[in-house]
């Protein structure tokens, strides 16, 4: 196959059918446009017979009224002027007689053209960056905009439309992608540094400001508590511990003397901050962060903590439920107009339409974004806007396309043809009229 065959096939292939009305339209229009083509063509006729009888009567032995002169040559132009318009007419769209006269058949043969043409025409006068900064700087769509956003229902409107917009982009998020996102982003990375240095960093910080000790005074207090609800624990340890030859108040008295001491001790601790306890719960810290941070065995065995941790099913199936808890938060939050969501939306939208209005600089700055925007999509856009025109005519079917145009102002064109036909009857008259006054003939 030649290359020209090829590019008819891949014509055929890409060619797509021609956007229209429905159907029901699409038959009314040719029902009025068959009907106006068979008017105007009945008139043609009329005119050819007019012509043809006057010539006849004239030709007859004796000849005819002057009058038919007159009639005859009306005819004879009112159906040149028609014939001259139905070929201009039927040229655009086929080639009259489906002979391939030159510069017929216009429409088919420069579909592309005239594509191309409209995109251009497009492009210069509606889509330049100064025709439309200028529609919209005397829109003074700020302004609008202030007005409209100040009232209460304009308020509550655009916050359910974005409730409902986000419910709605929420649903459309496949959970399995929302999952693998969270999973990468969010578990993976936290498992992905060591944690014994991070961990030891932050311990310092807290001990230098001094955020650990609120905390050892819990522990000791805690510690001091709980010894004191520990009394009969303590003796049958201690009894437990004795000798068994031991007498039994000799270990009552041991077990109660212990016990006070212990009491005793942690309620010093608890009321001393100086204390040695608590001094060498601190040390414990100071090493603990230090290890975590430059012992390699602390820091080893906080890796397998973290490895045993983040393997664990829980932290496995984290993503799924932290997507399956955030999502139904935030489709109940956008769809409840009561939420704290909404209501912040629609308070938002009030504040933000009161002070465009009260704002001079507010509303000049937004005008001049506006305008900025409008021109950088202009400058930028215009081309990609107005070649969809251009691209999408070329993808249509010559024939097809042609027919479409026809039927969308197929009709008006004939009242060219019917124009034609009566403005060059009239035509003819006046040039016979003024011919025979001065000629005589």
């Amino acid at each position: 196959m030649g290359p020209m065959g090829k590019h008819s096939q891949t014509a055929l292939v890409d060619a797509r059918p021609v956007p229209g009305p429905s159907p029901d339209v699409e038959a009314g229009r040719r029902r009025a446009l068959r009907r106006h083509k068979a008017f105007v063509t009945g008139l043609l006729v009329v005119a050819a017979i007019i012509f043809l009888a006057c010539s006849w009567w004239q030709s007859q032995p004796g000849g005819a009224p002057t009058w038919v002169g007159y009639v005859r040559a009306a005819a004879e132009a009112g159906m040149i002027g028609g014939l001259a318009d139905w070929f201009a007419v039927t040229a655009l769209f086929r080639h009259p007689l489906r002979i391939p006269i030159p510069h017929t058949a216009i429409i088919p043969k420069k579909k592309d053209q005239l594509g191309q043409a409209l995109s251009g025409f497009v492009g210069e006068n509606f889509l330049n960056a100064e025709l439309i900064t200028e529609k919209v700087r005397t829109a003074n769509i700020p302004e609008r905009l202030g007005a409209w956003l100040s009232q209460q229902k304009n308020a509550e409107k655009v916050s359910r439309e974005v409730g409902r917009l986000t419910a709605n982009a929420v649903r459309a998020l496949d959970p399995k992608d929302a999952e693998a996102l969270i999973q990468s982003q969010l578990i993976d990375k936290l498992s992905e540094p060591q944690w014994g240095p991070p961990a030891g960093r932050i311990l310092t910080g807290l001990i230098e400001d001094g955020r650990t000790e609120p905390v050892i005074q819990e522990l000791v207090i805690w510690a001091h508590r709980k010894v004191q609800g520990m009394e009969s624990t303590v003796v049958e340890l201690i009894d437990e511990r004795m000798p068994t030859w031991a007498p039994q108040f000799a270990k009552e008295l041991v077990g109660a003397r212990v016990y006070k001491e212990l009491v005793g001790f942690t309620a010093a601790v608890a009321n001393d901050p100086s204390h040695e306890a608590r001094n060498a719960i601190r040390r414990f810290l100071h090493e603990l962060a230090d290890d975590l941070q430059n012992d390699p065995t602390m820091i080893a065995r906080v890796e397998g903590i973290k490895h045993d941790f983040m393997g664990s099913t829980p932290v496995r199936g984290a993503a799924a439920a932290i997507w399956s808890n955030a999502s139904a938060s935030l489709i109940d939050a956008a769809t409840d107009e009561t939420s704290l969501l909404r209501t912040k939306i629609t308070e938002l939208c009030l504040t933000w339409g009161s002070n465009i209005q009260t704002d001079p600089e507010l509303r000049a700055s937004l005008e001049r974004r506006i305008t900025s925007g409008a021109a950088f999509l202009a400058d930028n856009y215009a081309g990609e806007v107005t070649a969809i025109i251009s691209e999408t005519v070329e993808r249509w079917d010559a024939s097809e396309a042609s027919d479409k145009i026809e039927l969308m102002v197929g009709k008006d064109l004939q009242f060219i043809r019917l124009n034609g036909t009566i403005v060059g009857a009239l035509a003819g008259l006046l040039i016979y009229t003024v011919n025979h006054l001065l000629f005589g003939a």
